[in-house]
C-alpha cells in the first residue's frame, strides 16, 4: 500500500511540473555538428527524462547479462539450502517425537544439502539420532565437536554433562558444568550443578558465591534461591559451631529469617545461644520454630540443652511446650516421655493416650509399652502395645528421594542434590504380613487393651532423680504405715526372679506365701490390683519439706520375730526404687541383723 502510494506520488509530481512547463513557454535550441535543433522547453524536458530512463535501462540490461551466472547458481544454491532446513527440520521434529528411522533419513539428507560444516545443527541432529539407537559413543562424539564451535559450544557441554551423568562419572560432570557456567554463568544448569559439587564437597563459601551468581543472572527463581541459600547458611552454621560460634549463630539466623521452618536452623542457633549462656535467646529462638512447626528436635533441645536440670523441670518446660501448641500430638508426647522420666506415671498415660487418638503413630504406641512396663510390667499389656506400634504408621523422617535419615542432611548423599530432604512420613513396605488383623485406630488401641492379669510381675523401675525418688520413697512409706499388718507373714519372694508356682508380689504389698512351719490366716476379700501407691500432690510438689515418717515399711524381716513380717508389725512391701541388678534389693535369703537397711 505504501509503494503504491509512492508511485502516485511521483506520478503526480511528474503532472504538476509538466502542467507547470507548459504554462510557461519558451524555446530550446541545440546547435550540434553544424546542425540546429530548436524545440519547446516542455518537449525537451521529456526528451530528458526518456534520455535518463534508457539509460538506466540499458545498464540494468547490461547488469543482468553479465550477472546471470552468479544469479542462476545462487538461485539452486537458496533452493538446495531451503531443502536442506525443511529436512534438518523435519529431523529435528522426528528425533523429539521418537521417530528414529525418520530422524536418520532427514538427518542425512540434511548433510547432503546443507554440509555439517555450515550448519553446526546437522551435529546436533545426528547425536539425537544417535541416542535414539543407543549409540551413545557416536553421540558423544558428535557432542565434542559441537563444544568445539563457538556457536554450539554450550550445547556441546550440555550433552557431554548429561551423558557424564548417565554413565556416573561424576568427576567428568562436573567439569563440564564448571567449563560451561565459566563461559556462560547465565546458564541455570551449569551454574546450580557446579553450585551442588561445590556443596557435596563442603565448601559452603563456593556455593553461596555461585547461587549469588545464578541469582544474578536469573538463572533461578526467588524461591528456590531463599531455600538453598537457607540451607546453605544452617549447613556452614554447623560446620562452624565449634570455630567460630559467632558467626555460626549469625548464619543460623539469617537461614531462619529466609525460612522460618528449617527446624536444623534453629536447633543450631538455640545451641549456640546455650553455649554463650544465653538461655532466654535460645528459648526465644526454639519457641518461635516451635510455633512454626512443632518438631521432636526441637522438644529435645528446648527440654535438655540445660545442664543439670532435674526431671521435673523437663516436664515444667516440656508443659509450656505444650501451652504454646495445645493439642498437638509431638507435644503430647513430649510431655509424656517428661512425665514418664519424673515418674508421673498417670500424666504419661493420660497424654500418650491422647497422641495416640489424634496421630497413633509407632512412637506412640512403643512410649505407651515402656510405661506399661514401669506401672504394672504385664506382658499381656506391653505386647499388645508392641503389636499396635508394628501395624501402626511410621513416624516422620527426613526424606528425600526415597532416601530416609533420621538426622538432617544439607546435601543428598547419593545423587549430591541441595536442600531436598523433607520431614514427612515415609512409606513403609512389608515383605510379608506381621501378624494378621488390621491396624487399629488410637481409640480402638486403648479401648482394646487387655485387662491387668492378677498375677502380674513386680514393675521394673529404672533409677529415680534424687528428689523424685526422695518423694515416693516417703509416700510409700506414708502408706504402709497406713495399712494394716497381717497377723502373720513369709519372707517376701525376690522380685527379681519369683517362682513360677507362687503368685508374685503385686504392686503394693507383698502376698504372704504359705508355707510348712507358718500357719497363715484366712486371706480377706481381693481388693482391685493398685499399680502404684498414691503420692500426695503436696509431697509431689515440694518433697524437701517433707518430714521422715516414724514407720519404717522397709525393714528386713528377722528370723528373731519367727515371723515373715517386719519387726514393727508393718507389712513388707517390695521397693521399685532400683532395678532389678542393683544390690540394694532384697534375697530370698533374710538378713541376720533386722535393724540393717536395704537403701
Amino acid at each position: 500500500m505504501i509503494k503504491i502510494l509512492f508511485y502516485v506520488l511521483i506520478v503526480l509530481g511528474l503532472a504538476a511540473g509538466f502542467s507547470w512547463l507548459a504554462d510557461r513557454p519558451g524555446d530550446v535550441t541545440l546547435v550540434f555538428d553544424g546542425q540546429r535543433i530548436e524545440t519547446s522547453l516542455v518537449v525537451a524536458a521529456a526528451a530528458l527524462i526518456l534520455l535518463v530512463v534508457a539509460i538506466i535501462v540499458a545498464i540494468w540490461l547490461v547488469r543482468t547479462l553479465i550477472g546471470s551466472p552468479g544469479a542462476v547458481s545462487r538461485f539452486w544454491r537458496r533452493r538446495r539450502r531451503d531443502r536442506g532446513y525443511e529436512a534438518l527440520s523435519a529431523g529435528l521434529v522426528a528425533a523429539g517425537s521418537g521417530d528414529a528411522v525418520q530422524a536418520r533419513k532427514m538427518g542425512a539428507k540434511a548433510r547432503g544439502l546443507l554440509g555439517a560444516r555450515r550448519e553446526p545443527l546437522v551435529h546436533l541432529l545426528e547425536a539425537q539420532t544417535a541416542l535414539l539407537d543407543g549409540r551413545h559413543d557416536d553421540a558423544r562424539r558428535a557432542f565434542e565437536v559441537m563444544s568445539e564451535q563457538d556457536e554450539t559450544k554450550a550445547l556441546g557441554l550440555r550433552g557431554l554433562y548429561l551423558e557424564a551423568k548417565r554413565l556416573g562419572a561424576d568427576e567428568a560432570a562436573r567439569q563440564y558444568a564448571a567449563k560451561a557456567a565459566e563461559g556462560a554463568p547465565q546458564l541455570g544448569w551449569a551454574v546450580l550443578a557446579t553450585l551442588d559439587e561445590r556443596a557435596r564437597a563442603g565448601d559452603w563459601d563456593e556455593a553461596l558465591r555461585l547461587l549469588e551468581v545464578s541469582r544474578r543472572h536469573r538463572a533461578i527463581d526467588k524461591r528456590e534461591f531463599r531455600h538453598k541459600r537457607a540451607t546453605l547458611l544452617t549447613a556452614r552454621a554447623r560446620a562452624e559451631m565449634d570455630n567460630d560460634p559467632r558467626t555460626a549463630r549469625d548464619d543460623a539466623l539469617t537461614a531462619l529469617k529466609l525460612d522460618p521452618g528449617l527446624v536444623p536452623a534453629a536447633v543450631v542457633a538455640a545451641s549456640v545461644f546455650y553455649r554463650q549462656s544465653s538461655p532466654r535467646r535460645a528459648a526465644s529462638v526454639l519457641e518461635r520454630s516451635w510455633r512454626h512447626m512443632p518438631h521432636p528436635d526441637v522438644a529435645e533441645t528446648y527440654l535438655r540443652a540445660r545442664s543439670g536440670e532435674s526431671a521435673l523441670d523437663r516436664l515444667k518446660r516440656a508443659r509450656k511446650l505444650e501451652a504454646i501448641r495445645p493439642g498437638n500430638p509431638v507435644a503430647l508426647l513430649a510431655v509424656a516421655k517428661s512425665a514418664l522420666e519424673a515418674r508421673d506415671l498417670q500424666l504419661a498415660r493420660e497424654k500418650a493416650e491422647a497422641a495416640a487418638r489424634l496421630e497413633p503413630t509407632e512412637s506412640v504406641f512403643l512410649l505407651l509399652a515402656d510405661i506399661e512396663q514401669v506401672e504394672t510390667n504385664d506382658d499381656g499389656r506391653i505386647r499388645h502395645w508392641m503389636t499396635q506400634a508394628l501395624k501402626s504408621l511410621p513416624d516422620p523422617v527426613w526424606t528425600a528421594d526415597g532416601l530416609t535419615s533420621q538426622e538432617w542432611l544439607p546435601v543428598h548423599p547419593v545423587t549430591g542434590a541441595l536442600g531436598v530432604f523433607e520431614w514427612k512420613r515415609p512409606t513403609r513396605a512389608f515383605s510379608g504380613r506381621i501378624e494378621e488383623g488390621r491396624a487399629l485406630s488410637g481409640e480402638e488401641a486403648i479401648r482394646s487393651l487387655p485387662p491387668l492379669t492378677p498375677a502380674a510381675k513386680t514393675p521394673y523401675a529404672a533409677p529415680q532423680p534424687a528428689e523424685t525418688r526422695a518423694t515416693s520413697e516417703v509416700a510409700k512409706g506414708e502408706h504402709a504405715a497406713s495399712t494394716p499388718a497381717p497377723a502373720e507373714k513369709e519372707p517376701a519372694a525376690p522380685s527379681t526372679a519369683p517362682k513360677p508356682q507362687e503368685p508374685a508380689a503385686k504392686p503394693v504389698a507383698a502376698v504372704p506365701v504359705p508355707s510348712e512351719s507358718v500357719i497363715v490366716p484366712e486371706p480377706a476379700p481381693a481388693a482391685e490390683p493398685v499399680s502404684k501407691p498414691a503420692v500426695d500432690p503436696a509431697a509431689k510438689a515440694a518433697p524437701a519439706q517433707l518430714k521422715p515418717q516414724p514407720a519404717q515399711p522397709y525393714d528386713v524381716p528377722s528370723r528373731r520375730d519367727g515371723q515373715g513380717g517386719s519387726k514393727n508389725g508393718a507389712p513388707v512391701e517390695p521397693f521399685f526404687g532400683r532395678p532389678p541388678d542393683d544390690p540394694g534389693v532384697r534375697t530370698e535369703k533374710p538378713l541376720e541383723n533386722a535393724s540393717m537397711r536395704l537403701f
